[in-house]
C-alpha cells in the first residue's frame, strides 16, 4: 500500500506567492479606468499584448515622436508608509508628460509598470487610479502596462512605479533652445509642492526630527503635513501646449532633480546664461520650513528642490507680459524671475541676505 506522504509534493504557482487570480481581477478593475483616457488616436482595449495608436488621427501631418519615461523615486514610500495611495500615480504621469511638453511635444499614450511582491488589488487599483487622473490632465491616453507581482522582491506593502510615454510633435515645431536669445525673460511657473525630486531627503529630515506627519503642519494649520509632502505633482501640459505651439515659447525646463541650478542650462545653446533672483518670488512655507529642518544652505536649495518653481520659460521680452497674462488666465501662478545673458552655458541663482533665510548675500552658479 503506497503512503501518499511519500510521494512528491505538487507544486502550484499560487503557493509560491503569484496569484494569477488576482491579476486577472485588477485588469478588469483598472479596465474601465483605462476606457476613460481615450483619445484621438487611441482606441485598443487592455488585455492584448500591446497598445496601437494612430498619429494622423491624432491630428499629425509629419510627427516626430518624442519618448519619456521616469519613475517617482522615494515619494512612494512616504505613499506607502502613510496610506496615500490615490495620487501617486498623477506623479508618476506628471515626471514624464512634463518632459514631453518641454521639448514641444503633445503626450499621446503612457504605459504604466506597477511591481509588488504581493498584489493587494485595493491598493493597485487605487495606484492605477491616480495614473489614469495624470492621463487625463495631461490628454493622453493609458494604453496599457504590466503588473508583476515578485514574491521575495519587495518587503510587504511595497511596491514601485515607473511609466513610459510617448509624445508627438510636427517635424519643425521641436523646442531644442535654439531660439533662446540673449535678453530673453524668464517666466517660473508655481509649482504644486516637493513634486517628486527630494524625498530622500525629507524622508531623512522625517526620521531624524521626528516629525509628526499625521498631525497639521506647523506651516499650515489646515492642512496634515503628509498630505502637504505628498501633494502630486503640477502637470502643465493643456497651459504649455497652445503658447509653445504658437511660437511663443522659445525653451521650457521642467525643475526635477537637480533644480534651478542643473535643469535650466540644459534647453540653452551655447554662450548663453540664465540668472535667476530668489528674491523675485516668495518661497513657498513648505520650503522654507524644509529648508530651516536642514539647516539647509540656499545653494543646496537651488539644487536640490524646486524651490517653488515647477517649470522655467524662456521668451522674448516683448512677449513676456502677454504671455503671463494668458498663463495666468489659463490656471498657471506666473512669476518673473530672471533673465537670459551672454556668458558660459549654465544658470546663477542668487539672492541677497535674508532671501532663503541666508545671512548675507548669496550666489549659486552651475555651468555644462
Amino acid at each position: 500500500m503506497n503512503d501518499k506522504s511519500d510521494s512528491p509534493k505538487s507544486y502550484s504557482y499560487e503557493q509560491a506567492g503569484v496569484s494569477i487570480a488576482a491579476g486577472n481581477a485588477l485588469v478588469r478593475a483598472i479596465a474601465p479606468l483605462a476606457r476613460s483616457t481615450a483619445r484621438p488616436g487611441a482606441t485598443s482595449e487592455l488585455g492584448g499584448f500591446g497598445g496601437f495608436f494612430d498619429p494622423r488621427a491624432a491630428g499629425y501631418a509629419d510627427p516626430l515622436l518624442v519618448a519619456a519615461n521616469d519613475g517617482v523615486g522615494t515619494k512612494v514610500k512616504l505613499a506607502i508608509d502613510h496610506d496615500r495611495h490615490d495620487h501617486i500615480g498623477i506623479d508618476l504621469v506628471a515626471m514624464c508628460v512634463n518632459d514631453l511638453i518641454v521639448q514641444g511635444a503633445e503626450p499621446l499614450f503612457f504605459l504604466d509598470y506597477f511591481a509588488t511582491g504581493k498584489l493587494e488589488n485595493g491598493v493597485a487599483t487605487r495606484v492605477v487610479a491616480g495614473i489614469a487622473e495624470g492621463c487625463k490632465q495631461a490628454g493622453c491616453a493609458l494604453i496599457g502596462g504590466e503588473t508583476a507581482e515578485m514574491p521575495g522582491m519587495y518587503a510587504a506593502g511595497d511596491y514601485d512605479l515607473a511609466g513610459f510615454c510617448v509624445g508627438a510633435v510636427e517635424r519643425g515645431e521641436q523646442l531644442t533652445g535654439d531660439k533662446v536669445a540673449e535678453g530673453d525673460v524668464l517666466l517660473g511657473l508655481a509649482s504644486s509642492g516637493v513634486h517628486s525630486n527630494g524625498y530622500s531627503l525629507v524622508r531623512r529630515l522625517a526620521a531624524d526630527k521626528g516629525w509628526k506627519l499625521d498631525r497639521p503642519a506647523l506651516f499650515d494649520h489646515e492642512t496634515l503635513l503628509i498630505d502637504a509632502l505628498i501633494a502630486p505633482t503640477r502637470i502643465y501640459v493643456k497651459t504649455l501646449l497652445a503658447p509653445i505651439r504658437a511660437g511663443r515659447i522659445h525653451a521650457c525646463a521642467h525643475i526635477t532633480g537637480g533644480g534651478l541650478l542643473e535643469n535650466v542650462p540644459r534647453v540653452l545653446p551655447e554662450g548663453l546664461h540664465a540668472h535667476i533672483d530668489a528674491g523675485a518670488w516668495e518661497q513657498p512655507r513648505l520650503m522654507a520650513f524644509l529648508q530651516a529642518q536642514g539647516h539647509i544652505e540656499p545653494e543646496e536649495m537651488a539644487r536640490t528642490f524646486n524651490c517653488g518653481i515647477g517649470m522655467v520659460l524662456a521668451a522674448a521680452p516683448d512677449e513676456a507680459d502677454s504671455l503671463a497674462a494668458d498663463l495666468e488666465a489659463a490656471g498657471e501662478t506666473v512669476l518673473r524671475i530672471g533673465e537670459i545673458r551672454g556668458g558660459t552655458r549654465g544658470c546663477t541663482v542668487s539672492g541677497k541676505a535674508a532671501e532663503w533665510s541666508a545671512k548675507a548675500d548669496w550666489t549659486a552658479t552651475h555651468e555644462q
